[in-house]
């Protein structure tokens, strides 16, 4: 009898032991986070993280003190986590890593800021509004040493990790053409927030309209799928279908982009009848369509269709909470995949070089 009470007691040891040893690791997994800006409407999925205990936001820099209030009530934010401006949240609450969800023209700024400190920050994209800014980003990250990450609602899909996949199994043979369309009926007509609009349709602060807003998507997926192959040439062009509407900025861009062996069609657009961000490959041998997040077909040279058993995406690569806490344990570098600061320099100089062919009206060589 004794014997046995003393195995119990070593069991509920044991299992004490493995409690605290669980709870030390989810805690470590925690990393302080800062968040600079509360004016894009992404700040939603961070926040709903918050609410549910996966990220510890320590610090809230924005100057809207509306805007305080509004997601202070809504994901019940103690006062205590916001600031006025960045640099003295930063001071104040000591963040391993700043998110960006200001205006895209102002994620510079936020890198200002932090790359002396040696924080790294990550931004909703695209990465900046212009290339000039990117390319202070980039000298601010080289110089300090800190990483900058972009993220993007598509990076988290398996359905283009399913894509990505197959072409590099070989597949359907070698890339030959890219299809991406990325765009909504309109950020106005879905019904984005005042603060969201007042910079996204804003030719400064966002650096264009749709063009920057979703051509960003299918520039950041291609240099993906090229293996962070700079193209040779882009042509674009713009359009103003809802001057009424978006009087500053176009609502309608198409992009074509050149590479040696291979050429990317980006259309991104506020003037569609619906949502879509879908993905379309043609190799050599067959075609691969990723007509959403979750869905993926393939067909072959042979008239052969099938429909793609996707496998749920894996840590660190499920979404972007989990992905910058393994980059903070430093499991993954980030320096060479979609959210990298290297991919995106290409995203930024496609996208620049678009703008520049809408304005001179021809293709622009790189």
């Amino acid at each position: 009898m004794k014997s046995l009470k003393n195995y119990s007691l070593k069991i509920i040891v044991l299992i004490a032991v493995l409690f605290v040893c669980i709870t030390n690791a989810n805690a470590q997994s925690k990393f302080r986070v800062g968040v600079a800006g509360l004016n894009h409407d992404h700040i939603y999925n961070i926040l709903n993280d918050y609410r549910k205990g996966r990220v510890n936001i320590v610090g809230i820099a924005e100057p809207n003190k509306h805007l305080w209030e509004k997601y202070g009530k809504q994901f019940h934010i103690p006062d205590t986590l916001f600031f006025t401006d960045l640099k003295t949240m930063i001071a104040k609450c000591k963040p391993a890593i700043v998110l960006g969800y200001n205006a895209v023209g102002n994620h510079v700024d936020v890198v200002e800021v932090c790359a002396p400190l040696g924080i790294p920050v990550m931004v909703e994209k695209p990465l900046a509004a212009t290339l000039i800014q990117a390319k202070r980003i980039e000298t601010l990250a080289n110089k300090y040493h800190i990483t900058v990450l972009t993220n993007y609602e598509t990076t988290w899909y398996p359905s283009f990790q399913g894509i990505y996949d197959i072409v590099n199994k070989d597949s359907i043979g070698a890339i030959r053409k890219m299809v991406a369309h990325d765009g909504h009926q309109g950020p106005r007509e879905i019904g984005c927030s005042e603060e969201f609009l007042a910079w996204l349709t804003d030719p400064v602060l966002n650096g264009a309209g749709a063009l920057n807003d979703f051509g960003c998507y299918g520039a950041d997926l291609m240099t993906w799928l090229m293996h962070g192959q700079r193209p040779i040439a882009v042509y674009a062009v713009a359009k103003h279908y809802k001057p009424n509407v978006y009087p500053k900025v176009e609502d309608d861009a198409t992009i074509t982009v050149e590479y040696p062996t291979a050429t990317g069609l980006i259309e991104g657009s506020w003037a569609w009848p619906f949502s879509i961000k879908d993905l379309e490959v043609f190799g050599e041998k067959g075609y691969l369509h990723a007509t959403d997040m979750k869905n993926l077909s393939m067909r072959m040279r042979e008239n052969k269709k099938s429909v793609i058993d996707l496998k749920p995406l894996t840590e660190p690569n499920d979404d972007p909470v989990t992905y910058f806490n393994a980059f903070l344990q430093k499991k993954i570098k980030g320096d060479d995949d979609r959210t990298s600061l290297k991919y995106n320099m290409i995203v930024m100089e496609i996208l620049d070089a678009a703008k520049r062919s809408i304005k001179e009206g021809k293709r622009i060589v790189l």
